[in-house]
């Protein structure tokens, strides 16, 4: 069974970074579309960025700022986050899909993690 964990959320003043990681069990990530979204209280899952093997791909609120990354050998996937704003704060989460499939929508992944809490101060 696979299984993915998140860590490296907390709080953090504005302008500042914070690296979220994602670590997944079971022997074929490198073949799976990588995914985070996050979740403010009262909101929608929010798309934030994917790695397919075709490249990675940014929610505009995001661009400039973030950046995934994947280590095939440690079987994590990485979310850096850079000149963090108060509205970045939310529940992020990893997400992973082994068709090949992954886009923007949350509903195309079919493995998600249980979260990590990102509050930035202003």
């Amino acid at each position: 069974q696979v299984q993915l964990v998140e860590s490296g959320g907390g709080l953090v003043q504005a302008g500042g970074s914070l690296r979220l990681s994602c670590a997944v069990s079971g022997r074929s990530f490198s073949m799976y579309d990588m995914a985070w979204f996050r979740q403010a209280p009262g909101n929608d899952r929010e798309f934030v960025a994917r790695l397919n093997w075709d490249g990675t791909y940014y929610a505009e609120s995001v661009k400039g700022r973030f950046t995934i990354a994947r280590d095939n050998a440690k079987n994590t996937v990485y979310l850096q986050m850079n000149s963090l704003r108060p509205e970045d704060t939310a529940v992020y989460l990893c997400a992973a899909e082994p068709s090949g499939w992954g886009t923007d929508s949350s509903g195309s992944y079919g493995l998600w993690g249980q979260g990590t809490q990102v509050t930035v101060s202003s």
